[in-house]
């Protein structure tokens, strides 16, 4: 089997020995930066495949260019970064790398509840600087988990996950789902479905986990802020814009809420002004699905996809399969 593949950051040698297993040439981007936009559309000219980064744009422009291109696979689970109807129009196949991540990533999520929470960065900072003089009854008390109601703002498989790590702590939780209900997580936790307005006001710890679209942006913001506990927490492993990250600030700064423990953010890796300087927040640099097993996986499944289209089948993650049903 022939093609030209690009990828567009150096993954794991997994993934790349599969595709040079199977294909005739293999380029990958070498240095460890995202591609800027024009380098890109440079790249993508004459490519049979390419597999790209959340970080990567892949809108109509470029697609123009890519006159070859017949696959995309997209290194993450989300793909909010590509124009699927665009690459559609022009008959390229999409696909992704969904389930691999999804333990890793609500692993993720509850280290960072956990850190806010129990004001673990905080402690270690201060102990770093040799300001820890003792223990003393009132110092950098956190906040309790046991027994309090969980919050979980989008109940597919990451979000089901996350929910489900909640039983050693005997919580109370509370989803939103826009199709359905999770009927996993109403027989094995007793979960129950609730507007937003509702679990905002009710949970103590709230945990993002819904896709990146239009109507998610800013899903959480300046109001939804207002009916939140003072005492509630913010988890984000999602995407960074499903959050007014300037209201989340004002939140922060003036205590509206407890704290927030993110992993993404708005104009990622950019920061909104003030937010490193709070004490009452955790940053982490988008480290979801950084473990070595998760991310091997990642790029074999990646490959995979890519073999699977150079060899005329349909992958596993395939995102707009009518492309597949035309050819």
């Amino acid at each position: 089997m022939t093609g030209s593949v690009y990828i567009t950051r150096g993954i794991p040698e997994e993934g790349i020995a599969r595709l040079k297993e199977c294909c005739g040439t293999v380029e990958i981007n070498p240095d460890d930066r995202p591609l800027t936009y024009d380098e890109l559309v440079e790249q993508v000219k004459g490519r049979d495949a390419i597999l790209t980064m959340l970080s990567d744009r892949i809108d109509v422009q470029l697609l123009k260019e890519a006159k070859n291109l017949k696959v995309i696979a997209n290194y993450a689970v989300g793909f909010d970064n590509i124009d699927i109807g665009a690459a559609t129009s022009h008959g390229i196949v999409v696909a992704n790398t969904p389930g691999v991540l999804t333990e890793a990533t609500a692993d993720m999520a509850w280290a960072l509840l956990f850190a806010i929470a129990r004001r673990i960065v905080e402690g270690d900072r201060v102990t770093r600087k040799g300001e820890f003089t003792g223990w003393s009854p009132l110092f950098l008390l956190g906040g309790d988990l046991v027994g309090k109601t969980l919050g979980i703002i989008g109940s597919g498989r990451i979000g089901t996950a996350m929910a489900l790590r909640s039983r050693g702590w005997c919580m109370k939780v509370l989803y939103t789902s826009q199709k359905k209900n999770n009927a996993v997580l109403e027989e094995e936790l007793n979960a129950k479905r609730v507007a937003l307005e509702t679990l905002l006001k009710e949970s103590d710890f709230i945990s993002l986990h819904t896709p990146f679209t239009e109507k998610t942006r800013h899903l959480i913001g300046k109001d939804e802020f207002a009916i939140m506990k003072r005492t509630a927490y913010l988890i984000n492993t999602a995407r960074g814009a499903v959050i007014d990250e300037a209201a989340m600030v004002d939140a922060l700064r003036s205590n509206r809420i407890a704290g927030a423990g993110l992993d993404v953010y708005e104009e990622e890796p950019k920061l909104k002004p003030g937010l490193e300087a709070l004490d009452n927040v955790v940053l982490a640099p988008h480290l979801g699905s950084a473990t070595v097993e998760t991310r091997g996986r990642m790029s074999i499944m990646a490959a995979e996809s890519i073999i699977a289209v150079l060899k005329g089948q349909k992958p596993e993650n395939c995102l707009n399969p009518e492309v597949i049903l035309k050819q």
